[in-house]
């Protein structure tokens, strides 16, 4: 199955300023990624040939012209082949848009996986990234809702702790 898909959003500041929000991906500084979403972690800084990936999604770095774009090849999960990335369309000085693509095949698990759960939870994360690029560029941020779809998937994949009832009983030997 052939995916595309774009997500954009245009900020009212220069290309350079939205620019440095992508050269600013994983690093303690991220401008782009928004708290309510695994982060960026990459073996080494950005970077052509950097590993890494954000909670189950793996990829490397296969494309970096900073301050311009930036283009992320799939290595998981099973079934997605192909790339996503960030880029800056010039629309004029001082205002751009800041464009979010991805390009895959999905095939095996993925038929059915980027469907009914990667494709709602990534939609969410990246009018989030949009939302957070706008608050962190000074501009008031168009705030997408999530779906309940999005809520409930957030829901299911949140780690289980332990609650203080299930603790009660045990012995703590020690």
């Amino acid at each position: 199955m052939k995916v595309v898909n774009v997500h954009q959003r245009l900020l009212h500041a220069s290309p350079e300023r939205v620019g440095a929000l992508i050269d600013s991906l994983s690093s303690p500084t991220d401008a782009l990624t928004s708290r309510n979403w695994p982060r960026m972690k990459f073996d080494r800084p950005l970077g052509v040939g950097a590993i890494g990936g954000h909670g189950p999604i793996g990829y490397y770095v296969e494309a970096y012209s900073p301050g311009q774009a930036i283009r992320f090849r799939f290595t998981a999960p099973k079934g997605f082949t192909g790339w996503h990335g960030f880029e800056v369309i010039e629309a004029t000085a001082h205002h751009c848009l800041l464009e979010h693509r991805l390009e895959m095949t999905a095939s095996g698990p993925a038929l059915w996986s980027w469907p009914l759960v990667y494709r709602p939870l990534h939609d969410a994360l990246i009018e989030d990234a949009l939302s957070q690029a706008q608050a962190s560029l000074g501009n008031t941020p168009l705030q997408v809702p999530w779906s309940a779809h999005v809520r409930f998937l957030r829901r299911l994949m949140r780690p289980r702790s332990r609650s203080p009832r299930a603790m009660q009983g045990r012995s703590h030997a020690g």
